[in-house]
């Protein structure tokens, strides 16, 4: 009798422990996750469908949304949660989150805990889900002219400012010159130009026509590292020596007027040698005869 109850109790506990590995080898599991693309400051649906892999209904079911530390917030409730998923069904959560106005674009991991019941037994998983916030470079293009009077050797600055919420990598420009003579190399590399930030690059150049302009192509990679060409295009202001003067652009040179003074200081003197030297002559002359 003895060695039966004890028989018993083994088979109970095998039974128990057969059905603790049940709950647990199989489970309710994400089966999949949808989100709209998010940027920064932007609110978007996150769904997670979870699917019931167990041999048994699944009740009390739930799963929340941990944004502890993380740029995000939920709009609404963080957690969401259903009655019950028959055995082998799926249901869908859903969820709204905002993501924060100065975000950095990236990959984010978003910490999960789902909890359930079978067969009164209470389960917790844990775990995370990928969401991932994009951004793109916003650039544009101003010139500044040092002097822009033709035939003048002068310098030429491109400015390049990034006004969207991406960094802009690998940034590169070529100048075709229209309008003036490049003595810089035509083609630049700048690098990086971050979110809210600017760079510039100069050139030296020689200005040939007053309808010149600064004309190229700029190009660089965006947040998913695909090639981005913007065209540059600036009509730049160009000034005759004779309407610079004016304006007071450049000052009225003097150096000819310093030379021709000196030459004709040179002449005075020389004429008042010579007429110097002729007077003497005439003077001797004159004591000669008397």
């Amino acid at each position: 009798m003895a060695k039966t109850k004890s028989a018993l109790k083994f088979t109970l506990s095998l039974v128990y422990l057969v059905a603790i590995f049940s709950v647990f080898s199989s489970a309710i599991t994400i089966s999949s996750v949808e989100s709209e693309t998010l940027t920064p400051g932007q609110t978007g649906s996150l769904n997670i469908e979870l699917s019931n892999e167990l041999e048994d209904d699944a009740t009390s079911v739930s799963i929340r949304l941990d944004l502890t530390n993380l740029p995000f917030i939920s709009i609404g409730n963080s957690e969401d949660s259903i009655d019950e998923i028959d055995e082998g069904d799926e249901e869908e959560f859903s969820f709204r989150i905002k993501a924060a106005n100065d975000i950095a674009p990236g990959d984010y991991k978003i910490p999960y805990v789902i909890t359930y019941t079978v067969n009164t037994t209470s389960v917790t998983r844990q775990g995370t889900i990928g969401i991932t916030i994009r951004a793109n470079a916003d650039l544009s293009f101003s010139a500044e002219t040092e002097k822009p009077v033709i035939g003048t050797q002068t310098r030429l600055t491109l400015k390049v400012v990034n006004k969207g919420f991406a960094d802009a990598k690998f940034v590169s420009v070529t100048i075709e010159p229209q309008g003036f003579t490049l003595l810089s190399d035509k083609n630049v590399y700048i690098g990086n130009i971050d979110s809210d930030d600017f760079e510039t690059i100069s050139f030296d150049v020689v200005y040939r026509d007053q309808n010149s302009a600064l004309v190229g192509q700029l190009e660089y990679r965006d947040f998913d590292n695909k090639i981005i060409t913007k065209t540059i295009s600036i009509p730049l202001t160009v000034y005759t020596k004779e309407r610079a003067l004016e304006l007071g652009l450049i000052e009225k040179s003097n150096t000819g007027l310093y030379i021709g003074l000196i030459i004709a200081l040179i002449l005075i003197i020389v004429l008042y040698r010579v007429l110097r030297s002729r007077m003497r002559k005439a003077k001797r002359n004159k004591l000669q005869e008397s």
